[in-house]
């Protein structure tokens, strides 16, 4: 019986093993997802060189891939050189809460963003959804400043098509599966930024 449990728990983790080798696999013969990867660091650079910011947003795993990737330009990713002015919009607790309280929480990205934001910056959304309330609306706000807007997505596009520049829709309906492929493409998306900036 002890070694039929052991043998079942490690199928079920072998599953999880092998259900994201084969989304990353998709990932790899994917040439539409990885043009838009292309023209993401393309437009991250020329963000960059223009003394622009970029903004990350998103809701549970994804708030902390949001400021994994901010951390990654204003820290460093391989090469120890100046920071990147980069920011994930949900880490200020006090505003966080203030404007959920005081207008709803469908507005606590848009706010952010429409305070520290200008025309040519960068926003980068991530949702495994596809239709968060506060992703839409920041996505909104973002059009109206003539930001530049990316999404990070599972299978659901529709709600976010016509308000994003550009979107990575990664094939899958499983959360963490997706979650673990945006964090891919984010560390690729860095790891190129600067080595094109300082490399």
């Amino acid at each position: 019986m002890q070694l039929k449990n052991s043998l079942d728990k490690h199928l079920k983790i072998r599953k999880s093993i092998e259900d994201s080798i084969k989304l990353k696999s998709a990932i790899l013969n994917d040439n539409i997802i990885q043009d838009a990867i292309s023209e993401i660091i393309e437009k991250i650079v020329h963000c960059f060189q223009n003394k622009r910011k970029v903004f990350f947003c998103g809701n549970g795993g994804s708030a902390a891939d949001s400021q994994h990737l901010a951390s990654e330009f204003s820290g460093k990713f391989y090469l120890d050189r100046k920071p990147l002015n980069a920011e994930a919009l949900h880490v200020n607790s006090s505003y966080l809460t203030a404007i959920a309280n005081d207008y709803s929480f469908t507005e606590v990205f848009a706010r952010a963003l429409e305070a520290k934001g200008s025309k040519a910056d960068i926003l980068v959304c991530l949702t495994t959804s596809g239709k968060s309330e506060n992703i839409l609306s920041v996505l909104k706000k973002a059009k109206e400043m003539e930001i530049i807007t990316v999404c990070f997505l599972g299978n659901e596009t529709k709600y976010t098509q016509q308000l994003t520049d550009i979107q990575i829709s990664v094939p899958s309906i499983e959360t963490p599966r997706i979650q673990e492929a945006h964090m891919l493409i984010g560390h690729i998306i860095c790891e190129q930024v600067e080595n094109q900036l300082f490399g």
